[in-house]
């Protein structure tokens, strides 16, 4: 099995999925990058990032709410889990790494690892 494509979003691409990117862009499961929902993030999901991810982990429900708006051929197509992780964390604080590890890994063993 090769690595999977995962890609993390928020809404500006600054703490939680700049964040989630960090924590796993060395992990040998997975290839990484990370985006935000709103035009001012630091990088704007684009229709590329949906077409390169295999799971495409969002932060809160209103991203997976916006990407099915704004990308609705993609929100059939690619699985989009959500983290249910709050925007009250500053980039790499370590109670948003803890919280990140711990409900991605719940998510990898649950939902992603059985499928392959």
């Amino acid at each position: 099995m090769g690595k999977l494509n995962i890609l993390f979003v928020c809404s500006v691409n600054r703490m939680r999925s700049l964040t989630a990117d960090q924590i796993y862009s060395g992990d040998e499961r997975f290839n990484v990058d990370s985006a935000g929902t709103e035009i001012s993030a630091n990088v704007r999901i684009e229709e590329y990032h949906l077409e390169w991810a295999d799971y495409i982990i969002v932060m809160e429900r209103m991203h997976r709410n916006k990407i099915r708006k704004r990308f609705p051929e993609y929100y059939q197509k690619k699985p989009i889990i959500c983290l249910y992780i709050r925007d009250e964390y500053d980039y790499m604080e370590q109670t948003l790494i803890d919280l990140l590890t711990v409900k991605f890994e719940q998510v990898y063993r649950t939902e992603i690892a059985p499928l392959f």
